[in-house]
């Protein structure tokens, strides 16, 4: 292996943590997790969901989803409510309060992405992005349950 790999690796892991140890940071200031996180975006992209598609679609049991909903329930940013057409079924809403949660957040990653990469020019950072789908791509293929992400 060359250095200049194993270089682009320790950067790369670097990244991971920092940006990790910020979004812990910022998500704790409001009482979140991150797979309490994932999942409000889930539900943003979505719009309401049932329990066992957000399972599904997060890569995760049904039982952890239920963990996740039930904490989000308690601090006011989903609801519960019956399913319309499928009685057995229970579908998550997102609050008024949970957009504007992730309205705020929204504008955060916006910011960040700003101050990270606003300097740089539109070729190296398509450059950037082109290097980092194709970690992304051979990850997705080592990792287990990474084609889920």
């Amino acid at each position: 292996m060359t250095d200049a790999r194993i270089a682009a690796l320790d950067r790369v892991l670097e990244v991971t943590v920092l940006l990790g140890r910020d979004m812990t940071a910022s998500l704790a200031g409001e009482g979140l997790t991150v797979a309490r996180t994932t999942l409000l975006w889930r539900l943003r992209e979505t719009g309401p969901s049932t329990q066992r598609a957000l399972a599904d679609a997060l890569g995760v049991s049904a039982r952890n989803v239920t963990g996740l909903v039930d904490g989000l329930v308690e601090a006011g940013l989903v609801t519960r409510e019956p399913h319309p057409t499928d009685r057995r079924a229970t579908l998550v809403t997102p609050t008024a309060r949970a957009d504007e949660l992730l309205a705020g957040m929204a504008a955060g990653q916006a910011e960040l992405a700003d101050q990270l990469f606003g300097g740089m020019s539109p070729e190296r950072l398509e450059g950037l992005v082109s290097g980092l789908d194709e970690v992304l791509e051979r990850l997705r293929v080592l990792v287990p349950g990474g084609a889920a992400s």
